[in-house]
């Protein structure tokens, strides 16, 4: 999949990506800087996961804010499990940044990605600080490079940029995002930098970046594994002179940066490692939605639903019966499921169909479950992708 690189950035933001040598594969860019002119509101969400990296645990600390400067990213190194040494190394990764831009080292964000459980080569990053901080950009070459530093076992980059049409007048929004496996909702391993120069209060971003994620990075699912570094940031720099008036504004400004969000998650699910297939689970009539977004995601996770769609097989059963375990289901009669708009299972009996028709239909790689309960108003989306063997050599051979 090809990305066009966005040939402008949000006002007074600049970027850059490096090789500094943390990856093994000599070149490879290992070090990326978002940086803003001017400071901003941030917030931001981060991992569940209750075993998390120093970089998480340092950028938490910060936010919400409203002087954030911007954010360091590192590949090839996760920096998680690594005691005080890897608080100590976070830490200085962003006074590094400070302090070659003159801005307050509290004032920079840090994250990591990679394998877990080893010390960062900090002399290495020392120089791959150095060299970013001196290569700030905002021309498509400087968008490209950043958003390949921030990749592990993505196979390509992840970059979009949209213009913002509000009654207030127009603002960019650009985000970048990694990830491809160890994905899973609270959240999905991955990494989303969001910049925008809309004019927002720290309660606004907050709020507004939040409910999106619930709606985006929050509802996909490669593998059901929660990563120690998930982190997804937004920085909002003012500098359009552009703000959010009125609950009317608010509202557009939410919409659109929820598409946003899930246009960026989108780009995981279709990349993640050795999929085939992108499959979208849909759960209406549940009883509520906790209840909906449990049975979404256990539909999702299933490793023999992922399977048979890796194999193109409408193996309606599985489904069904993942839906059973969850305990929210009362009896198979309840029921109803459609595969790519054909009906194959309806109030707990077989509908006849053509399982050649449906498999064809599943060999475009995109696959759609429908999933009917009689019992309420609860509702759930969540998107995944299948099981393949590419997936299973890729992560029996990560470190080794």
């Amino acid at each position: 999949m090809s990305t066009n690189f966005a040939s402008s950035l949000p006002l007074e933001f600049d970027v850059a990506g490096v090789s500094c040598g943390i990856k093994a594969t000599a070149g490879k860019r290992d070090m990326a800087l978002f940086f803003s002119q001017r400071p901003c509101v941030s917030a931001g969400v981060f991992t569940t996961n209750k075993v998390c990296g120093a970089p998480v645990q340092l950028s938490r600390s910060r936010l919400p804010g409203d002087q954030i400067r911007g954010v360091v990213i590192n590949s090839g190194n996760a920096n998680a499990c690594t005691g005080q040494q890897g608080l100590d190394d976070a830490a200085e990764m962003t006074g590094l940044v400070a302090e070659k831009l003159g801005v307050a080292a509290d004032s920079i964000l840090v994250c990591s990605t990679g394998i877990i459980g080893h010390h960062l080569p900090m002399e290495k990053v020392r120089a791959g600080i150095a060299d970013a901080s001196g290569q700030l950009g905002k021309s498509p070459e400087h968008v490209e490079s950043a958003a390949r530093a921030m990749m592990t076992t993505d196979t390509y980059p992840k970059q979009i940029t949209r213009e913002i049409q509000l009654e207030t007048g127009s603002v960019t929004l650009t985000g970048f995002a990694k990830g491809a496996a160890m994905i899973a909702p609270n959240m999905a391993t991955m990494l989303s930098v969001v910049m925008t120069d809309l004019e927002l209060t720290v309660e606004q971003a907050d709020e507004l970046i939040h409910t999106a994620v619930n709606q985006s990075f929050n509802c996909i699912s490669v593998d059901g594994h929660t990563s120690t570094s998930d982190s997804v940031v937004l920085l909002a720099n003012g500098a359009s002179d552009v703000r959010l008036e009125d609950r009317g504004d608010v509202a557009a400004f939410q919409a659109a940066l929820n598409t946003f969000c899930q246009e960026l998650s989108h780009m995981i699910i279709r990349d993640a490692e050795g999929a085939d297939h992108f499959i979208t689970v849909d759960v209406e009539g549940a009883r509520n939605f906790d209840e909906a977004e449990a049975i979404a995601r256990t539909v999702a996770n299933d490793m023999l639903v992922k399977a048979a769609v890796a194999g193109n097989d409408p193996n309606w059963g599985r489904i069904v019966s993942a839906c059973g375990r969850t305990g929210f289901v009362d009896t198979e009669k309840d029921i109803s499921l459609a595969i790519n708009n054909y009906a194959v299972f309806k109030n707990g009996a077989p509908v006849a169909h053509d399982e050649e028709t449906i498999s064809t239909s599943m060999k475009n790689g995109d696959v759609q479950f429908d999933i009917t309960l009689p019992y309420g108003q609860g509702r759930w989306r969540i998107w995944t992708s299948d099981l393949t063997q590419e997936y299973v050599r890729l992560n029996s051979e990560y470190t080794t």
